[in-house]
């Protein structure tokens, strides 16, 4: 219609005037005009010096040319660049994608628990869970906070802050609960003692390892990417925090160390183990062992 001859004019009609008489988009009339099957879809911009098809095959002789395992795709890309193929990274990573040739990699967790769900323990002194934590200072500024848990009463056995968090530091709260629970510190006082602890490279040195061994300790590290092993260390943590350690602010390390003291003889107490009744760490341990309260609250927490 748009072509064809005005009588009075003897000019085409136009499709501007045809399309605003019937009221339609140009843009549709132009969609339907289309003839001939749709153009397949393609990436936006240049090919570059192959097809894929053919990068693909120079992809592959770079993996197989090289004596190394495991390299991902922006290494690929650049051997190809120092080969003289100059194409994108995303292209590669695309290419490589496509046709099963990124680097593995690991993704997400075992699927199967480690441990059998359960670390409590029925009796006190039979495991103990130790771990560390940060916090602030006012003067010092950051500052290591150590602690050690013993898995039957979530009872604290002892704490520790300092400035460093190395080997030695991480050993100070063990040491306090085996010199307040088992009556000094001598070699094999603590036989049949279990310590929990994470990977950390303070709790799997040499000197840390000697010295629980000396003391008759047996180290029982967490599994690998498994913290519910450790976990009554960590609730504890939490525990920590919340109530102390985001609470209140310290000056110094001192002030943090005879604060964190305090904080230990409250808990242990005053709070609740819903497992054992709702009775304090300190009621358990006093029945099991059948010892007197009032004499172990006399007894110092901290070194």
């Amino acid at each position: 219609m748009s072509r064809t001859t005005s009588p009075s004019t003897g000019r085409p009609y136009g499709l501007a005037r045809v399309a605003r008489i019937w009221r339609v988009s140009r843009a549709t009339v132009y969609r339907h005009r289309t003839v001939g099957p749709p153009a397949m879809p393609r990436r936006p911009g240049p090919l570059g010096p192959c097809r894929d098809a053919e990068l693909v095959e120079h992809i592959r002789q770079q993996i197989l040319a090289s004596r190394f395992h495991g390299e991902g795709y922006r290494k690929i890309w650049a051997r190809l660049r120092h080969a003289g193929i100059r194409t994108s990274a995303r292209r590669v990573r695309r290419l490589m994608g496509a046709h099963g040739l990124l680097a593995p990699h690991r993704v997400g967790r075992p699927r199967t628990r480690a441990h059998d769900g359960t670390i409590v323990t029925d009796t006190v002194n039979v495991m103990w869970g130790t771990d560390m934590t940060e916090t602030i200072t006012v003067a010092e500024g950051v500052v290591r906070v150590f602690i050690a848990v013993d898995h039957a009463n979530s009872e604290v056995v002892g704490t520790h802050a300092s400035k460093s968090g190395n080997r030695f530091e991480a050993l100070e709260p063990v040491r306090q609960g085996v010199l307040r629970h088992f009556g000094g510190i001598g070699p094999g006082v603590a036989a049949g003692l279990k310590l929990r602890h994470d990977h950390g490279s303070n709790y799997m040195s040499g000197d840390f390892q000697a010295e629980i061994k000396c003391l008759g300790i047996s180290s029982s590290p967490s599994f690998v990417r498994e913290p519910e092993g450790n976990g009554v260390a960590e609730r504890f943590i939490r525990t920590l925090k919340e109530n102390f350690l985001w609470v209140h602010t310290f000056d110094t390390v001192e002030d943090l160390r005879r604060a964190l003291v305090e904080f230990a003889r409250h808990y242990n107490e005053t709070w609740l183990v819903a497992r054992h009744g709702h009775r304090t760490p300190a009621q358990v341990r006093a029945d099991q062992l059948g010892v007197d309260e009032t004499l172990m609250a006399e007894l110092p927490l901290a070194a």
